[in-house]
């Protein structure tokens, strides 16, 4: 495998990096991860011991790649035209980013990830596609999770509505042994479960039958990702030197400089790869987000003028060769020049992905070890879902939401101007549904709160980010500043068999998401967006940088297959 590794630094910060490496060799962090001593991180081996599956996955992957190319072309005989990904978190997000890079090969179906309650992006999906000629994929480790359960719902009703169907043999299944979904999938006929290895949590696993059986289905090369898996596992196993190790070098890198105030871990990737950054965003901000530290991805910002960045920020080049880079060399190159530290890793093609995949896990786990906490818990994620279920129950007493203080875009505007300062982040957190209109609207809206303001900013799309960016939000520094965008989610979406519809669902996910965020002493925002969303957004971004004329894009077809654009 030839890496390529770039390292532009200032000597002041590339000798953090060089201590960091000493501080590993000192305590031979590298022979003991791989030896799974939980004692690398913490003294109690609770969620550690049973988590460490991901060291050796690839090589258990390898035994069964044949088995997933049977299946995929199986899935292709029967005359499939879609596969419906039903999943959240690190079920979705690295499929999202094989679907986003390679998409489906010749003869073979279109895959859609579809990870919110919001109804508006559920039909979407369901318009897009012929139910009786459609496969669809349950994703869940702990096999529970309320979104899956509410999408199967919806699916399960509308496949066996239509003529033609082919009953549970148009499901499958991915979940741990012995699963309330394994034995849901078997009682309704699944076609076929694939039961995971259970040592591994869920933002690791996409290495595994999470992300390489949705994989196969497209007809990607699936014994080629192991490959190049394989070979960056490999160079991972060096102990010394370190630098020569890219995911313990990464780990130091981003650690260090966090350890020294730059914890804005920006993504910056070449225009094939960009959505590998949602994937990275889950990665790092759940497993490095607690104990009031952490790092802080930063995926599909806008880059601006380098002048406008403070010293908060660690740029992070993902350059594929022989992509549309030119801008971006030119970018980067900038960022450089006035002393921003910026390290660029060079892939050779698409395939190089799985290698990142596996340095970006080495790294997390790195990192992990050098501020000290735990990388493979998630003690916060459980605070929304209990408040979700709490307001759930509300609004079934009651029949409306429970009372909260909400903004208009002039309040908000004013609220974020009066809260920015340097080194906080804002994180953008909208419960609408995608579109090109759309991300251009939030695209406009982070330019100005980084050129205007300065600060960084953060986006995902609800309920998504709970199980993405959550844990951080709650358990990470306390330099968040945190934006709802809440639209109206009309017309709305019954639920089979539930008393409420996801657009309740997917308000009661949002408003127990604030009162998680209150009960951290985090500043939130609501900002309704009214009958017209993007006009909501363009409006707040207008009072942001009142001199900076708000671009209203065209509409624009979206990408055949993509169940939204991130």
């Amino acid at each position: 495998m030839k890496l390529e590794t770039d390292r532009s630094f200032p000597p002041e910060l590339q000798s953090l990096v060089v201590a960091a490496h000493a501080r590993l060799t000192e305590s031979r962090a590298v022979e003991r991860m791989w030896a799974c001593d939980h004692r690398l991180w913490k003294q109690d081996p609770t969620d550690i011991a049973n988590r460490l599956g991901w060291l050796t996955i690839v090589e258990y992957m390898k035994d069964r790649a044949e088995d997933l190319l049977t299946f995929a072309a199986s899935a292709k005989k029967r005359g499939i035209r879609d596969v419906v990904l039903l999943g959240m978190g690190g079920s979705s997000l690295g499929p999202e980013v094989l679907r986003a890079t390679f998409g489906s090969s010749n003869g073979f179906p279109r895959l859609w990830v579809l990870d919110s309650t919001v109804p508006g992006w559920i039909q979407q999906v369901t318009q897009a596609i012929d139910p009786a000629r459609s496969l669809f994929i349950l994703a869940s480790k702990s096999g529970g999770t309320i979104e899956v359960m509410s999408l199967f719902a919806h699916f399960w009703e509308l496949v066996h509505k239509t003529p033609g169907h082919q009953g549970g043999e148009q499901f499958i299944a991915i979940t741990d042994p012995g699963t309330g979904l394994e034995k849901l999938a078997a009682e309704h006929g699944f076609w076929r479960i694939f039961t995971n290895p259970p040592d591994i949590g869920g933002r690791y696993s996409v290495l595994s039958y999470f992300g390489l059986v949705p994989a196969a289905l497209m007809g990607i090369d699936v014994a080629r990702l192991i490959t190049r898996a394989t070979a960056m596992a490999q160079a991972c196993r060096t102990q010394s030197p370190l630098e020569q190790n890219p995911g313990a070098d990464l780990g130091a890198t981003m650690a260090s400089l966090a350890q020294a105030g730059r914890d804005k871990i920006t993504l910056i990737s070449s225009p094939q790869i960009t959505t590998f950054g949602l994937w990275a965003e889950q990665l790092l901000a759940e497993s490095t987000g607690k104990e009031g530290t952490g790092l802080i991805p930063v995926a599909n910002e806008p880059i601006v003028s380098p002048t406008a960045y403070g010293t908060d920020r660690l740029f992070v080049y993902l350059r594929l060769r022989g992509d549309q880079n030119r801008q971006l060399d030119r970018q980067i190159a900038g960022l450089a020049r006035h002393g921003h530290p910026v390290l660029t890793l060079t892939l050779q093609d698409r395939y190089d992905l799985a290698g990142e995949f596996f340095r970006w896990e080495i790294a997390t786990a790195v990192a992990g070890h050098l501020l000290g906490i735990h990388p493979f818990d998630q003690p916060n994620v459980q605070e929304s879902k209990d408040n979700t279920a709490r307001v759930l129950d509300t609004i079934q007493a009651t029949g409306r939401l429970p009372k909260q203080t909400t903004a208009t875009a002039a309040q908000a505007a004013a609220q974020l101007k009066r809260q920015c300062r340097p080194g906080a982040y804002v994180a953008i957190l909208a419960y609408t549904t995608p579109s090109f209109r759309m991300e251009q609207a939030i695209r406009s809206l982070r330019r100005a709160l980084v050129s205007h303001h300065h600060v960084t900013t953060t986006a995902g799309y609800g309920p998504r980010y709970l199980h993405s960016t959550g844990q951080l939000h709650k358990g990470g520094p306390k330099s968040g500043l945190f934006l709802q965008l809440v639209d109206q989610m009309i017309p709305d979406l019954g639920i089979p068999g539930k008393p409420f519809t996801f657009r309740t669902l997917a308000q009661a996910q949002a408003a127990g998401d604030i009162q998680a965020l209150k009960a951290h002493d985090q500043q939130g925002i609501v900002l309704p967006l009214g009958k017209n969303p993007i006009a909501t957004i363009q409006t707040l971004t207008q009072f942001l940088a009142p001199r900076i004329a708000v671009r209203r894009p065209t509409m624009r077809r979206t990408k055949s297959g993509r169940a939204r654009k991130k």
